[in-house]
């Protein structure tokens, strides 16, 4: 087995392609495939799945790539230790938010302090988050719970309470409370099955006693929004996504408080990263000098 073996699999199951995997390392795909194949022959193992254009790791694939992504990851590391004055320079911090809210503010000045660093942030649900940072596929995730996950380092962000929001002048817009009950009779508008907000919600009203059940499903939050404006139902938020919205009326749920505990996490085993503890780190402070002030 040979290094450049493992670096020409790793890549390939990471871009999800030979082709891609070629233009990624810089060289022709042939070469890419030959050292793929005599991986596979020497171990006599089935890395991938090739039907026709699609090409997909195998139970054995999957496991080999767990290991390469933690190999590929030190040797980032090391590279970044070794050349630690030019570390935070250049290259790129991949966030994956459920809710972005709170880290906005922390994001600004990350952005001022190291202006060479190029930024992605992508949207999911909670389970999206989680999966995405596994797959290395992210470096940092922002959640709208405390995950119970030992594998994790996590910051707290913030805690807010959801809300129902309508459609101005709709036919929901009528109470500034409504009841379980009263919601269980209205067309809900609810963000897809592995959203924490959803999840929430429903824990609630079963707490009360009455099933929620949606009438439209949306992914994303700005879905839900737009499709609550044009008046075809109930949308739920927490208070600090809420924002203005002319178009729309805010009204409380009944009992208790369900709140939404904002979080920024990382993989434990890749938060020596230098820009995932360098954002981590400015965060930690930000957060501690807001809290302090107010």
């Amino acid at each position: 087995m040979r290094y450049v073996q493992l670096r020409a699999f790793h890549s390939v199951a990471v871009h999800g392609g030979f082709s891609r995997a070629a233009d990624a390392l810089h060289l022709t795909q042939p070469a890419i495939s030959d050292q793929v194949r005599k991986l596979e022959e020497e171990y006599d193992i089935l890395l991938f799945n090739r039907r026709k254009r699609q090409v997909t790791v195998t139970k054995e694939g999957a496991k080999l790539l767990e290991i390469t992504n933690r190999l590929f990851e030190h040797e980032q590391q090391a590279q970044d230790f070794l050349s630690e004055s030019r570390a935070l320079s250049s290259g790129t911090l991949r966030i994956v938010a459920d809710a972005a809210h709170h880290m906005t503010p922390a994001l600004s000045q990350f952005r001022s302090k190291y202006p060479g660093i190029h930024i992605s942030v992508r949207s999911g649900n909670s389970e999206h988050v989680i999966s995405e940072l596994y797959a290395y596929n992210a470096d940092i995730g922002v959640l709208g719970e405390i995950p119970d996950n030992k594998d994790l380092k996590i910051l707290k962000l913030g805690s807010t309470p959801l809300v129902a929001f309508a459609a101005k002048g709709s036919d929901y817009d009528r109470k500034a409370r409504l009841s379980y009950r009263e919601l269980a009779k209205l067309p809900l508008v609810l963000r897809e099955p592995g959203s924490k907000t959803r999840q929430k919600l429903m824990e609630a009203a079963s707490r009360a006693g009455t099933t929620l059940t949606p009438t439209i499903e949306a992914e994303g939050r700005e879905a839900v929004r737009e499709i609550v404006a044009s008046g075809a139902g109930i949308g739920f938020v927490s208070i600090a996504e809420y924002g203005s919205d002319e178009r729309l009326v805010q009204m409380s749920l009944p009992g208790s408080p369900v709140t939404m505990d904002e979080a920024l996490v990382c993989l434990n085993g890749r938060s020596d990263g230098k820009l995932i503890s360098a954002f981590m780190g400015l965060a930690a402070e930000f957060f501690e000098m807001h809290a302090s002030s107010t």
